[in-house]
């Protein structure tokens, strides 16, 4: 072999010795550069995946309703001494004629809302409680009655100020009559719970009749109240509702209530109360619902004088 055979066969390794070199270098700066590569799409795979799950977080988050129950964030506080001086049901431990009176109306109502009877009425816990004409005592009847089922240690009770033409419980309780049930019905309220006021008594619980409107009979037969009644029967077992309603006689709405009812109590007072008017009266209800009568104002002799009583007529 010459010299220039030799030096093109050194030329040659010489070639292939750096090929092979840069074909490594090559392959070497190749897999970082893929595995980066991989990382980033890793990466960005796994930032989709937070991005979709916070996304998801985000909707489920805005479809969540505010409240999924009737728990109120307003309370009221009601003068107790107050109430008590002008005859009203006393919460204290002194034992009052008024409180044994309300004890004997309101076991019947509770027998009737709880017992073998509830069974053959619809919302059995719902009492409406109202009377033939207005200023008979329909509204001092619903608080005292309110009151008193407020002192069972089983149960608690909602006082609903149904009557929207004329309300009355607020400024009986020397309370305002603010935002209530008809800001509801209006759909001005979303959640009924936004009307309901807690109390300073652990087991009662108010809402107010709100401000007036002239469709008021229309949104009393709503759907909306129908679904509220629903709500406020079927939801708490251990609670009775106590709606003051309008007088029976020439007011629609409370025809309408008699049906979102379960029991009735109408409200008398004597000397006054006409027969008549309470057979009328009778007439509006529903025919299924549990009647009771309470005779209010009535004179009665006992070892102490003259006094007032309130008893309960029976049901129907």
């Amino acid at each position: 072999m010459n010299s220039i055979e030799k030096a093109l066969q050194k030329q040659q390794k010489e070639a292939e010795a750096k090929n092979k070199n840069q074909a490594i270098q090559t392959a070497t700066t190749t897999e970082p550069v893929q595995a980066d590569n991989s990382i980033e799409k890793a990466q960005t795979q796994q930032d989709a995946g937070q991005t979709e799950q916070v996304t998801s977080q985000k909707v489920t988050r805005a479809k969540t309703p505010v409240s999924d129950g009737i728990v109120s964030n307003t309370q009221i506080e009601i003068d107790l001494d107050m109430l008590a001086k002008k005859g009203f049901v006393s919460t204290d431990s002194n034992r009052q004629v008024i409180n044994e009176e309300y004890r004997v109306i309101k076991r019947k109502l509770l027998d009737n809302a709880f017992g073998p009877l509830s069974k053959s009425l619809n919302n059995s816990n719902v009492i409406m409680v109202t009377s033939s004409r207005q200023g008979e005592g329909k509204t001092f009847t619903a608080i005292n009655l309110a009151l008193s089922i407020a002192l069972e240690q089983d149960k608690t009770v909602l006082l609903v100020d149904a009557d929207v033409l004329r309300p009355n419980v607020m400024r009986t309780l020397e309370l305002k009559n603010e935002q209530g049930l008809m800001e509801y019905l209006l759909g001005d309220k979303e959640n009924i719970s936004e009307v309901m006021c807690r109390t300073n008594l652990n087991n009662l619980r108010i809402i107010s009749a709100g401000k007036s409107h002239h469709l008021s009979a229309e949104l009393l037969a709503s759907e909306r109240m129908f679904d509220a009644v629903e709500e406020f029967a079927n939801r708490y077992p251990d609670r009775i509702v106590i709606v003051d309603t309008p007088p029976l006689l020439g007011i629609n709405e409370t025809a309408i209530l008699a049906n979102l009812a379960g029991q009735a109590l109408v409200v008398t007072e004597e000397f006054k109360t006409k027969l008549f008017d309470v057979e009328n009266a009778v007439k509006h209800l529903n025919p299924e619902m549990a009647i009771g009568f309470v005779v209010n104002k009535t004179e009665q002799v006992n070892l102490e004088g003259g006094g007032y009583g309130y008893y309960y007529g029976g049901a129907n």
